[in-house]
């Protein structure tokens, strides 16, 4: 059973590149999830990079369009996702200095972060950015 599954009804947003993107989040979660598990340092060094990488692709592509609809909320949206990309990017530099581990806990961590932002955050700019 996956650690996280993604459903329209719990997090789809009605903005169709933001859905595909949380989707593929949700695999990386799911696989660091594992990698974790499985105590696999090599591959959840693989699957944290990728995570990371993709995260702020994603950030930068959901910010792109909030600028381009002129979202009223974009600041305090983008400072969520700033403050997101930070605690990864400490994570991930912490993690290839051998100073840090990513855990199961960790996994935990991600998926609170996107249960808590994906309904309540992301789907405010559903209407804004489908208008």
């Amino acid at each position: 059973m996956a650690f996280m599954t993604w459903t329209a009804a719990e997090f789809g947003t009605g903005v169709a590149i933001a859905d595909e993107q949380h989707q593929k989040i949700f695999d990386m979660v799911n696989r660091m999830h594992d990698a974790s598990a499985a105590g696999d340092r090599g591959a959840i060094g693989k699957v944290l990079d990728e995570l990371v990488s993709y995260v702020v692709m994603h950030f930068q592509t959901e910010e792109k369009l909030m600028q381009e609809k002129k979202y009223p909320d974009y600041s305090a949206h983008k400072a969520e996702h700033d403050k997101l990309v930070a605690t990864c990017a400490d994570l991930q530099k912490k993690f290839h200095a051998g100073q840090a581990d990513v855990t199961q806990e960790t996994a935990a961590f991600v998926k609170d972060w996107l249960v808590n932002h994906i309904p309540k955050i992301d789907r405010a700019y559903a209407s804004c950015l489908n208008a």
